[in-house]
């Protein structure tokens, strides 16, 4: 039997968060990339186990931070057709700002925002 050694539309590799309050990670994230929740397992006590959300074409994996796996901020940096568009609705999700969107010695404006949980979000457009 020939099966699918991934889920259908994943890349081979895939960041994964672990974060305190990933539920208001994935609301970020809804309201600042427009991501998609795929998939999400709960432990008994209703804190969330596994969670997946797609961004354009990645799939960013998450789970609440616990004995054993505790939370740590992360840095990653997404590509977006508009910067200074996407800086501000990751401002209005509740974003912390690290850096307003500028160019600096490369084709990339970019721009950086904190999550509520603490994780930076490095948001950049190519301009050429």
């Amino acid at each position: 039997m020939n099966r699918p050694y991934k889920p259908e539309g994943y890349a081979s590799v895939s960041v994964y968060v672990v974060a305190d309050g990933t539920q208001r990670v994935i609301d970020f994230l809804k309201k600042t990339f427009d991501a998609t929740e795929l998939r999400r397992y709960e432990h008994p006590n209703g804190t969330i186990m596994h969670a997946e959300v797609r961004i354009d074409d990645t799939v960013v994996m998450l789970s609440e931070g616990q004995a054993g796996y505790p939370p740590f901020p992360v840095w990653l940096h997404v590509y977006v057709p508009d910067v200074d568009a996407t800086y501000r609705r990751a401002l209005e999700a509740g974003g912390v700002s690290v850096q307003e969107p500028q160019q600096k010695g490369d084709p990339d404006r970019r721009g950086g925002v904190k999550d509520p949980a603490g994780n930076t979000w490095w948001i950049a457009t190519q301009l050429g």
